[in-house]
């Protein structure tokens, strides 16, 4: 199973990278596997450091901003460990991971991790249409190399009435901020 999520590493220096992704889950929460794609900088600083933290939250205006990498100010953090993760305040859940082992592969490798820690920061409000909307098009906000633009176009006009219905002014300002990268990407 996948589960959306947001990510940060630290790279050799000690900044902070936040970004989406989809690690492999199981069921029980107790595995997971991370699909970065080389050349990025999560994947630079997996393989050089070797720990991630991901976390479960219900912010999709925080989604849309690492999708985007508008991220500015970078959103609160503690250190955990030492200093050698570093959590988002404002996730509902996190889990701290090292890489034990690698699958390789020439796009995206497989990191295969253990949980060294993990905790609950606050309850976990929930999905409605609107922030499911905004996943879907941080989504397909990723994948704009390798979907034509005129499926990306129809389905981010299928999710539009699902955003004017249900939304509130962060999954509005969210799904706005998507739209305005995934044009400037497929223009």
């Amino acid at each position: 199973m996948i589960l959306e999520a947001v990510l940060t590493t630290i790279d050799e220096r000690g900044r902070l990278n936040v970004a989406p992704m989809g690690p492999h889950v199981t069921p029980d929460l107790g595995r997971f596997t991370l699909k970065p794609f080389v050349g990025s900088r999560t994947y630079d600083n997996l393989r050089a450091q070797g720990r991630a933290t991901i976390h479960v939250t219900d912010d999709v205006l925080l989604m849309a901003q690492a999708v985007t990498g508008t991220l500015d100010p970078l959103p609160a953090t503690f250190e955990l460990l030492g200093g050698d993760w570093r959590v988002l305040t404002a996730a509902c859940r996190y889990f701290a991971v090292s890489v034990n082992r690698w699958e390789e592969d020439p796009l995206r490798p497989t990191a295969h991790c253990e949980i060294v820690a993990s905790g609950e920061l606050r309850p976990f409000f929930g999905f409605n249409r609107a922030k499911h909307a905004v996943i879907e098009a941080a989504i397909l906000a990723t994948r704009t190399s390798l979907l034509e633009a005129d499926a990306i176009s129809a389905e981010l006009q299928r999710l539009q009435p699902l955003v004017e219905k249900t939304a509130g002014p962060d999954e509005q300002q969210a799904f706005e901020l998507l739209k305005r990268y995934i044009a400037a990407r497929c223009s």
